[in-house]
């Protein structure tokens, strides 16, 4: 590991700079990665760590205090009252952008290693911790981040934020090992298309799950991750606690605190399971890896489910289905860190505040059943027309089910009610809004469905609790994208005014390349003949 001593600060009046937070990054190399596009993330990740901090703190000095009572050794309280504060490792730092704003933003931390395997990106972090004068707080390091990552398996991390361009499974099994237990862990993974079942394959050997192609994809992605956190914990005797777990924009961002228990470890079998989705009406069902119950109300026994859950085709519409996972099962957040996050957002200063109070406020209402239908895919399932969102959830309400949104999309519909009722609601709105039936073919979802007998009685009174109170606030709960091409950016290339510098993106560069070359033949023609 190679620590990088910051020199003497230099002057850079005519050197570019950019403000985001309470720090300010030295354009000096265009070819470090800087993404304006992540402000969000990064405020996100200000605001976790904060409240992450303040618990963390208290239930470590109450630890130290309790050692010490046992100990009655004076040389030993002195030497634990010098170490407070937390230790945060960013093992893929960039600018250190991030990590600079952790040491200016967020109180009760006491070092942050700032590493990154790119001589010019370690370069550039030590004059940014200079000119923002936190060099007391970050260390420049200059190593490859598995490797330091391995290297603190004993000398650990209280946090530990991986933000990699791509999929982040490669720095896994390292980081749940660096993290100290209570430990935090911040993971982004910016692959998508692979989460979200375009390569089923890929997704399986980087994340050893198989995706479906469903219209929760975003969240089957956030669940694939997790899963994958807590398959490489679990190795180790450690299980993970999901805080929060996000999809927004072009990426999925899980805060994971990290415990050693090899006994919690066996209740990852229970949370973790596969998912069948139906080809035709794309009905959803759920089956745990080991199912769990109490001996003698305390003891957790474990056993085999039985298997498979559903019939060879579906008994909505007949067709076959797929099968995908492992996906986590459980929570993907804590509501009591969640309803923290939103009680001191007001006292933070981040740029995408209204933003980020928006999300978390949908996060807060989101029911933890796992993953969600599409307003307008059930409907279309169907062949006929649309009622409006608050229409379905009353139904659902008044039947005696909860529902939600998922932040991941504004025309989810996130509820435990089973695929009998769901469709039930669908079969009665039908009735009063008759779709064109003699178009359907007969064995086509849609005429199976609706020609199939309810069970359930439905209303579509508009119930009290339809409208969520995030929506009636009306806060920035589903943002549009601000700029052209809102994305990930290049890879090792700053992108720094998305809205007034032109991209050069090989996307733009093709454009109409096939008009230009007919161009440039034509004009050759021309010449020739001349």
């Amino acid at each position: 590991m190679a620590q990088e001593p910051c020199t003497k600060k230099q002057k850079f009046e005519e050197t570019p700079i950019i403000c985001e937070g309470k720090a300010q990054i030295l354009v000096t190399d265009k070819n470090v990665f800087y993404n304006p596009v992540q402000e969000f993330n990064r405020d996100l990740s200000v605001a976790a760590l904060t409240i992450f901090v303040r618990e963390y703190n208290e239930t470590q000095k109450n630890k130290k205090k309790n050692k010490i009572t046992k100990l009655l050794n004076a040389n030993v309280k002195r030497e634990e009252e010098t170490l407070t504060g937390i230790t945060i490792l960013e093992a893929l730092s960039a600018t250190g952008l991030r990590s600079i704003r952790y040491a200016k933003e967020v109180e009760g931390v006491r070092q942050i290693l700032a590493n990154d395997i790119s001589r010019k990106a370690v370069d550039s972090i030590s004059q940014n911790v200079l000119h923002n004068g936190v060099e007391s707080l970050v260390i420049p390091n200059h190593e490859d981040a598995t490797l330091l990552m391995y290297q603190h398996r004993q000398n650990r991390f209280d946090a530990v934020d991986l933000d990699p361009y791509g999929c982040p499974s490669i720095y896994l099994d390292g980081a749940v090992q660096c993290v100290s237990d209570g430990g935090i862990l911040l993971i982004t993974a910016t692959d998508m298309a692979i989460l979200a079942g375009n390569v089923p394959e890929t997704c399986y050997y980087k994340y050893g799950a198989v995706p479906l192609r469903t219209k929760a994809c975003h969240e089957m992605g956030l669940r694939i991750l997790l899963q994958s956190i807590a398959s490489y914990a679990g190795r180790y005797g450690r299980y993970i606690e999901p805080l929060l777990s996000v999809s927004v924009d072009f990426y999925i961002r899980v805060f994971v605190r990290v415990f050693t228990s090899p006994e919690k470890c066996k209740e990852n079998s229970n949370k973790l399971g596969m998912v069948y989705q139906c080809n035709g009406c794309e009905s959803l069902t759920f089956q745990p890896l080991l199912t769990k119950k109490l001996v003698n109300g305390s003891k957790c026994s474990y056993s085999l489910p039985n298997a498979p859950p559903v019939d060879q085709s579906c008994k909505h519409c007949q067709h076959q289905l797929h099968m995908g996972g492992p996906i986590w099962l459980g929570p993907l957040h804590n509501e009591r860190f969640v309803s923290e996050l939103l009680c001191n957002l007001d006292k933070m200063e981040l740029g995408t505040s209204k933003r980020i109070e928006g999300v978390l406020s949908v996060i807060h209402e989101e029911l933890d059943d796992p993953l969600y239908y599409s307003m307008d895919r059930l409907m279309s399932v169907a062949k006929c027309d649309s009622p409006s969102i608050l229409t379905f959830r009353s139904a659902l309400l008044n039947a005696g089910y909860s529902v939600s949104y998922s932040h991941a999309s504004r025309t989810s519909i996130k509820t435990n009610a089973p695929n009998d009722v769901i469709w039930d609601i669908v079969r009665a709105w039908e009735k009063e809004h008759p779709a064109k039936r003699e178009k359907m073919a007969e064995d086509s979802p849609a005429a199976r469905i609706l020609n199939a007998s309810s069970t359930t009685e439905i209303s579509f009174a508009m119930h009290p609790l339809a409208n969520p109170i995030s929506r009636k606030k009306h806060l920035l709960r589903f943002p549009q994208n601000p700029t052209a091409n809102w994305g990930p950016g290049v890879r090792s290339k700053a992108r720094i005014n998305l809205e007034n510098e032109k991209s050069n993106s090989k996307r733009e560069k093709n454009q109409y390349i096939v008009s230009k070359k007919k161009s440039a033949m034509e004009e050759t023609v021309q010449e020739l003949k001349i």
